[in-house]
């Protein structure tokens, strides 16, 4: 018995020498894999293009406080020291609470209105042990107008209205990126009787890197609202702009002639050709949990 005993513990020795010494070589298969599966890192500095969503997301466990401005109209002249004298503002925090997926809410002046958004990232462009050549995110934003009113028959549900998008992204090489963005904006109260809830839309929009922290920015929307009356009249709404990336910052400065700057309104309620000076601010805090 004491025999057996002392050829079972050689035994259970010699199992224990040889799994230690193969596990070496199992995580630097592992390390191996990594290697190869290259992920594109990147293709905007934000989280926003201008007006639009960029497949870009806070890291996991990151919060993001953004400040957006935009002034009145340039062509004011001195009297309103070109725009500067008037200002929508919108503010906001958004979470990454796990890998891939955004949350945020969010303030502005314009409508008094409350928003909030959830963003999802189901593709991630890649070459390597997968090729991948596309960006693919998916967003969901809700807005709420709080502003008092006093349009015959109005209830509660025709402040709401209802965002849908997936932006699809690719980088080329290091300096350019490009977005398209199919959209579906839904609003329980359209401007006329006539119109159409349900608005499509497509925007596209991009980057063009000029420095390690420097680019220009564009995005714009072809918008169907369906039959307009006379006295009604829709712009697509275009922004150019500067992004500027300082350490967690981004400082983006641009021109655009939309006031608004949640998607239902930038998309479906630029009313003006008027050019209006604005920027975005945008600041990254890691939050532990």
């Amino acid at each position: 018995m004491t025999k057996m005993k002392h050829t079972m513990k050689k035994k259970i020795v010699v199992l224990l020498v040889a799994l230690g010494s193969s596990l070496p070589g199992i995580f630097a298969q592992d390390s191996s894999d990594t290697r190869i599966r290259d992920l594109t890192i990147n293709p905007f500095f934000s989280t926003r293009i201008i007006n639009s969503h960029s497949v870009e997301q806070p890291k996991k466990g990151e919060m993001e406080f953004r400040i957006s401005h935009r002034f009145g109209q340039i062509n004011g002249g001195a009297y309103e020291l070109w725009g500067l004298d008037q200002a929508t503002t919108h503010f906001s925090l958004e979470y990454n609470p796990i890998q891939r997926l955004t949350v945020g809410v969010g303030r502005s002046n314009y409508l008094k209105t409350f928003d909030g958004f959830v963003k999802l990232n189901v593709l991630h462009q890649q070459t390597g042990l997968k090729n991948i050549p596309l960006f693919v995110t998916y967003l969901a934003s809700t807005e709420y107008h709080s502003i008092k009113t006093e349009i015959p028959d109005f209830n509660n549900a025709h402040r709401f209205n209802f965002t849908h998008q997936l932006l699809l992204a690719r980088k080329f090489g290091d300096v350019l990126s490009v977005q398209l963005m199919p959209t579906l904006v839904h609003k329980n109260l359209v401007e006329d009787p006539g119109m159409n809830n349900n608005i499509p839309a497509v925007g596209f929009g991009g980057r063009v890197k000029v420095s390690k922290k420097v680019s220009i920015n564009w995005d714009t929307y072809w918008v169907d609202h369906g039959d307009v009356p006379e006295d009604l009249e829709f712009f697509m709404p275009v922004a150019v702009g500067v992004d500027i990336k300082t350490g967690d910052h981004v400082f983006q400065i641009m021109l655009s002639n939309s006031l608004p700057m949640r998607e239902a309104g930038f998309i479906t309620e630029t009313t003006g050709k008027e050019i209006h000076l604005g920027f975005n601010i945008s600041r990254m805090f890691s939050v532990h949990y």
